[in-house]
């Protein structure tokens, strides 16, 4: 409660939040985040925020936070509220469809619900690699992923193009050149 009390009163406040958090990158440090939102990733949970020492928005895992105040006193920028995610702001739609490699798909469409064949899902952008994990969504172009935890293929993985999270993905293939790739990582 002494994490979580802080960090939906600044979400509901519209505070920044300092706190020592500590990320596979540089270790423990101090930050001062604003949150705009908790993600329950199925594996754990994140609070989506503003981080003002990289100047991003980004996922902290919960976690790995402690001592989080509310900064009542710092105002919160405009560039530093929810509007201002693209990630989180953007919708993206899928059409995902039972697994080509599936022995039943007719099994498939009876579990989703896809009498046309095709379960549609809106998911934010910064949320949806974690959602296709959490689901085992087989996002490989060519459906190569195999096992029973496959049932569902992203019919088409481009529509995950330019969204943060799509490296989390299972089997998702960046379209881009080696150089260009911006791997996520749980910060």
């Amino acid at each position: 409660m002494s994490l979580l009390a802080p960090i939906t009163r600044a979400i509901h406040r519209g505070k920044a939040v300092r706190l020592n958090y500590t990320s596979i990158d540089s270790g423990k440090t101090t930050r001062e985040i604003v949150p705009l939102a908790l993600v329950d990733t199925g594996i754990r949970w994140h609070a989506r925020a503003f981080d003002r020492k990289s100047r991003q928005f980004r996922d902290f895992v919960l976690t790995r936070m402690e001592n989080p105040v509310v900064m009542e006193d710092s105002p919160v920028e405009r560039d530093e509220t929810a509007e201002f995610d693209v990630q989180w702001s953007r919708l993206i739609e899928l059409d995902l469809v039972p697994h080509p490699a599936h022995a039943r798909p007719e099994v498939v469409r009876l579990d989703y619900e896809m009498p046309e064949g095709v379960l549609k899902v809106k998911l934010r952008a910064a949320n949806a690699g974690y959602i296709l994990r959490r689901w085992s969504v087989d996002c490989s172009p060519d459906h190569s992923l195999r096992g029973p935890e496959y049932a569902l293929w992203l019919a088409d993985p481009l529509a995950l193009y330019g969204a943060s999270s799509a490296s989390l993905a299972p089997g998702y293939q960046d379209p881009r050149p080696e150089g260009e790739r911006r791997v996520i990582k749980a910060l």
